[in-house]
């Protein structure tokens, strides 16, 4: 069966997966609209010739500004991939507040408001498909990742409702849930962790971090993970299977936590986390 060839757009394609994605999508012979804040970190993008524009998820003016230009030019988005995102360590109580709003805007309002921007488009062409990458964190919470849970909690949920929502007009709802993946994200995660000096969970924070570099970088986690074009490989599975799942989960890494989780009871869960994380006191 020949493939469909589908107009994309990708948020967050300066680094990791939405780079990734985006050149694979594009070998494959997609029409390819990858975006980030800054559209001068997408020239290798723009080489191999997906097209390249500004979309900051954070300001509404950009995103409606992207989508209109690619409509203008297409007619339509076919499919959209929600991938712009970051993550907020902490102990919750050192969390500033306008540090879990960023997190908040940027993960679960930016991803919202470009659904309900490209949904018009898909539902007058009774087709369409929007792609959420989640993440196995949105299954299960670990100690000083409260904050970038709770967003991706809200992801899944928010996917949940969307896909039967959307259904009877031909557009299809998918969540991606990658493990532990080789990118730039955990260096990020460290830089957005507060870091006191003293106080009651300046130990707490610092392991954190310390952990956080460990899982993507050290075994035995990091045998069970991946790299960004792993999960691009199943972006494009996604984006080109004719009925696709509602979840994807990439990487052992995934499989094996969230299978850990299921098993587990909430204190049994809180118990084998004391083996990674100190608790406070």
């Amino acid at each position: 069966m020949e493939q469909v060839l589908r107009t994309v757009l990708i948020t967050g394609c300066s680094t990791g997966i939405g780079h990734a994605a985006a050149l694979r999508l594009r070998r494959a012979g997609h029409r390819v609209y990858a975006t980030a804040r800054q559209p001068g970190t997408l020239s290798e993008l723009r080489a191999a010739g997906c097209e390249t524009l500004a979309l900051d998820v954070n300001d509404d003016a950009s995103m409606q500004s992207a989508v209109r230009e690619i409509e203008a030019r297409e007619g339509a988005i076919d499919v959209l991939l929600n991938n712009a995102g970051y993550s907020q360590s902490g102990a919750l109580e050192t969390v500033p507040l306008d540090r879990l709003r960023a997190q908040f805007e940027t993960n679960v309002f930016g991803l919202l408001r470009m659904c309900q921007l490209v949904l018009p488009g898909m539902r007058r062409q009774r087709r369409g498909r929007i792609l959420n990458v989640s993440s196995i964190g949105g299954k299960l919470t670990f100690p000083g990742g409260g904050a970038y849970h709770a967003t991706k909690y809200a992801v899944e949920s928010l996917s949940d409702a969307m896909r039967f929502e959307v259904q009877g007009f031909g557009v299809d709802v998918v969540v991606i849930e990658p493990g532990f993946i080789r990118t730039s994200f955990s260096a990020a995660a460290q830089r957005e962790m507060p870091m006191p000096s003293d106080g009651a969970y300046a130990a707490f924070n610092a392991d954190v971090k310390r952990a956080t570099a460990e899982v993507y970088e050290k075994p035995p986690w990091s045998w069970l993970g991946g790299d960004a074009d792993a999960v691009a490989r199943v972006i494009e599975r996604a984006v080109a299977a004719r009925r696709p799942r509602t979840r994807y989960r990439v990487t052992a890494s995934a499989r094996m936590l969230l299978a850990m989780r299921a098993l587990s009871t909430d204190r049994l869960w809180d118990l084998s986390m004391k083996t990674i994380f100190p608790q406070p006191r």
